[in-house]
């Protein structure tokens, strides 16, 4: 009997990363899968990223429609609001056997919520991790314990889950998938990506994504300030922005950004989404990526290229030798591009050992989503560390 697997994406970075975890499952006999896409994938302002769910050969078999411009915390609490009731009709239709999430975006805590309800089995990947300075920190913590099977990036987010009183036999140790993804994908050319972009890539380059810090104290529109007049500094770079996600105080960002676009052309470009080929693609071309996006921490090391980590946003998580943190002021962020342009900070990274990286990370995912027995798994004991 084919175990039915359903899938729920709301970014173009969470799809990202799910996509060949679907495609993997999609290609089995024992597997029935259905895809539920929401949020930034339906909106055209985000670049309609639903598409890149069918381009990956895959059927979205129900789209969950909730407001994707919030740009308050009021409006966000009732995107979720919005998002729980579509997520309720479209589990309560499709009837999976299990549940697979990723993270720790609000959308996805509207989804585990309903599914909990539904008493349908959750799968979450990604837990375990800490980021101190956003709300996804609390939700991912929330996801874990309405979630069955764990599987996480790290060894240590492995017991950090165990901590949270999750069975070990369900907390499986995979890697990241955006690590298994970046030894997996083939590339686009530069050549093929100026012609696709319709741009030129500097031999300088800087790939920039930056995020709403939503616990810090510094509002986002200073922070981004801040960083554009840091990147001023560096006039012989390029700079290539991807727009942030739609978290509370998101569009302002965006607004800064494609204001920046238009005051230097000659040497600044944006893009509401690369799409995941295309972005990991563009980081083989460039010299430094730079911002607040857990891409930088957990993918980007395995290229060999610096990640200029910026404020609290990834506060805590496990970082190869190849990332530097730094405040949020202007002359730290300065200060840090400095330091992540040099060449001897450069070599550093070539070599830099990545902790996310494990050989198998698809295949102990597919196993541990398809084969884990099911049976009595709602009903969670919790399990209590034995404490010295």
């Amino acid at each position: 009997m084919k175990r039915r697997i359903c899938i729920a994406t709301g970014t173009r970075a969470d799809w990202g990363l799910l996509s060949p975890i679907a495609q993997a499952l999609n290609k089995r006999d024992d597997v029935d899968l259905k895809i539920i896409a929401t949020n930034m994938h339906l909106s055209e302002e985000y670049g309609s990223t639903w598409k890149e769910i069918e381009n990956d050969g895959l059927k979205i078999d129900w789209r969950v429609k909730m407001k994707s411009d919030a740009d308050t915390r009021k409006d966000t609490v009732l995107a979720m609001s919005e998002c729980m009731a579509g997520m309720a009709e479209a589990l309560a239709a499709l009837q999976p056997d299990l549940l697979v999430i990723l993270g720790d975006r609000y959308e996805m805590l509207a989804t585990a919520s309903a599914a909990l309800i539904l008493r349908i089995p959750i799968a979450h990947i990604a837990g375990g991790a800490i980021s101190q300075g956003a709300y996804d920190e609390s939700i991912r913590h929330a996801i874990t314990k309405m979630s069955h099977i764990h599987l996480t990036e790290t060894e240590r987010y492995r017991k950090r889950v165990i901590q949270l009183g999750e069975n070990p036999e369900h907390v499986i140790y995979t890697g990241a998938i955006g690590v298994y993804n970046i030894m997996h994908t083939q590339y686009i050319s530069r050549e093929q990506l100026e012609r696709e972009l319709n741009l030129t890539l500097s031999d300088r380059l800087i790939l920039a994504t930056f995020h709403p810090a939503t616990l810090d104290e510094m509002p986002p529109q200073q922070q981004c300030k801040n960083l554009l007049a840091a990147l001023d500094r560096h006039p012989d770079y390029q700079t290539i922005f991807t727009y942030p996600n739609n978290d509370s105080e998101g569009r302002i960002i965006i607004q800064l950004i494609e204001s920046y676009r238009r005051r230097h052309p000659e040497r600044v470009a944006v893009f509401p989404s690369l799409g995941m080929r295309r972005y990991l693609s563009m980081l083989h071309c460039a010299t430094a990526v730079v911002g607040n996006s857990s891409s930088g921490i957990v993918e980007v090391p395995s290229i060999g290229i610096p990640t200029l980590d910026i404020g609290i946003r990834q506060m805590g998580r496990t970082a190869a030798p190849s990332v530097l943190h730094c405040g949020v002021s202007e002359e730290e962020i300065a200060d840090g591009l400095e330091t992540v342009l040099s060449s001897s900070f450069r070599l550093i990274a070539k070599s830099a050992e990545n902790p996310y990286y494990l050989p198998d990370t698809l295949e102990k995912m597919v196993d541990a989503i398809v084969n884990t027995p099911l049976d009595n798994i709602i009903i969670k004991p919790f399990y209590d560390v034995k404490f010295k």
